[in-house]
């Protein structure tokens, strides 16, 4: 059971870079739902940066939102929950996000603020290029990633 109050949602990606722009797209969709709670908050997280260390530092769960390659099919949706976060963040690196989210944990690891529950809710990308929209396969992915996150602080909270 989740003890503590802060569930901080970061949305992390480059709106830019078509399906690169994913998580922070993900995070979008759940305004309405995080806006009628006092245990949430929702951040745009962008390019991400160790801007970012104090607010994962001070919040008691964390979940990121980030297209991620996994090697699966475009538009694939995956939740990896505490070290299987750490491990995909381990493993080898596709895009400047999974550098810096890695090294941002890895800082809050070294601070002791690195959140017990962690998770990382990730898109596999079919088009990472100059692009304001995400492709169709990501396009329809987004409302997995806004569901995966609901019933994960669900289950945090039972």
């Amino acid at each position: 059971m989740l003890s503590k109050k802060t569930i901080l949602v970061l949305g992390i990606g480059n709106s830019l870079m078509g399906d690169d722009g994913a998580g922070v797209r993900a995070a979008m969709t759940l305004d309405g739902w995080a806006g009628a709670r006092d245990d949430i908050l929702l951040r745009d997280g962008g390019t991400l940066g160790l801007s970012l260390l104090p607010e994962i530092e001070s919040c008691d769960a964390l979940i990121v939102l980030d297209a991620a390659m996994m090697g699966e099919r475009p538009g694939a949706v995956k939740t990896f929950v505490g070290e299987e976060m750490d491990a995909q963040l381990a493993g080898k690196k596709h895009s400047v996000h999974e550098l810096a989210l890695s090294d941002l944990m890895a800082a809050a690891a070294l601070t002791g603020g690195r959140p017990e529950r962690r998770a990382l809710i990730g898109v596999q990308p079919e088009i990472v290029d100059w692009g304001l929209e995400p492709s169709p396969a990501v396009a329809a992915a987004i409302g997995e990633m806004h569901q995966a996150v609901r019933a994960l602080v669900e289950r945090w909270e039972s």
